[in-house]
């Protein structure tokens, strides 16, 4: 089931706190599986970017972003992803000519536009798939960090500048997967997506090293709609980032919708979200994720806003990666 991201799990308050007794339900379930779990070991080595939290943090672009830098290192990568959404179970490669959400899911399709997109829901299948196609020398992992069937040779966690871990509790009180202290412990490399609001920082520092990214909305193309209405809508775990993002490029917001993450647009959905902007005299625009679920008759009507990675010691965080592949024996195939 697909839903919102409660409002809850920013804060501790009585509907947190009343749902803490099933936290200790959650917190079994995951030792169970981790304790039953024999994880593959794939033939090349396996990037993991995942994140600690429930809701959105920004790990998908980063994915992208990161097999297009690791691309231009030498290294020749693939995506392995579960294909959330989708009804496809895999092992598949993802082409987006042949292919749609409702086949592999909104996030597999973004990724594809240039990239080798394996879906996978039985991950060490995806694995084995790669691994045997004999064309790549290193999996990127999107998301995976609370399924241990297969082993990672690096991890790193994604972390929302803006709300951090939430009001630090598990799942279903919070938005924590797993207890913020053991999951720092599983991760080799953080990011923090946007500004450090929660002071997150200084919890992870002494532990790993932090680094600092923002997404960035492509600006041409709310400068091409500068002087219209916008009626903007998202089905994204956090849609106040995408309409603060419309407005700090100067994006006039004559209305928003929000529905649940990875929600499937009907053409009732679509015709109501129509008549509002018609109502508004508003143009529609929406994330590239949900763009990506449109049906293709609407997409020609809807304008989609593209976002890119900023990552700001781009160097030093690639040069991080590195270090650790060469440290667990996988040196750069560029070097040799």
């Amino acid at each position: 089931m697909m839903i919102k991201t409660p409002a809850f799990w920013s804060h501790r308050g009585t509907t947190a706190i009343a749902l803490l007794p099933l936290t200790l339900l959650w917190r079994a379930g995951g030792a169970l599986k981790q304790a039953t779990a024999r994880p593959y070991k794939s033939a090349i080595p396996v990037v993991c970017v995942g994140n600690l939290t429930a809701g959105g943090t920004g790990k998908t672009p980063l994915v992208g972003w990161l097999a297009d830098r690791m691309s231009e290192r030498g290294w020749r990568p693939a995506i392995l992803t579960r294909g959330y959404g989708g009804s496809a179970t895999g092992p598949l490669w993802v082409d987006p000519a042949a292919h749609d959400a409702g086949l592999c899911g909104d996030e597999p399709l973004m990724l594809a536009d240039g990239r080798a997109v394996m879906v996978a829901r039985d991950r060490a299948a995806g694995a084995r798939a790669i691994a045997s196609s004999r064309t790549h020398d290193v999996i990127i992992m999107d998301d995976g960090m609370q399924n241990p069937t297969l082993q990672r040779t690096l991890t790193i966690g994604v972390f929302d500048g803006g709300s951090g871990i939430g009001n630090g509790w598990l799942i279903p009180a919070g938005p924590l997967r797993t207890p913020f202290a053991s999951g720092l412990d599983q991760l080799d490399i953080a990011v923090i997506n946007g500004g450090d609001e929660t002071a997150l920082r200084t919890r992870i520092a002494s532990k790993l090293p932090v680094f600092d990214a923002a997404l960035r909305p492509e600006a041409s193309i709310i400068e091409a709609l500068a002087d219209t209405p916008l009626l903007a809508f998202a089905g994204i775990a956090r849609p106040a980032r995408f309409f603060a993002g419309i407005e700090a490029l100067g994006g006039q917001i004559a209305k928003k919708l929000s529905f649940a993450d990875h929600h499937p647009y009907s053409q009732q959905d679509l015709a109501q979200i129509q008549e509002d902007a018609q109502r508004h005299g508003a143009e529609m625009i929406t994330t590239q994720k949900d763009w990506m679920r449109l049906p293709a008759d609407w997409r020609a009507r809807i304008a989609m806003l593209p976002v890119s990675v900023d990552m700001d010691e781009e160097t030093g965080f690639l040069d991080a990666v590195a270090a650790r592949l060469a440290a667990a024996g996988h040196g750069n195939p560029a070097d040799g």
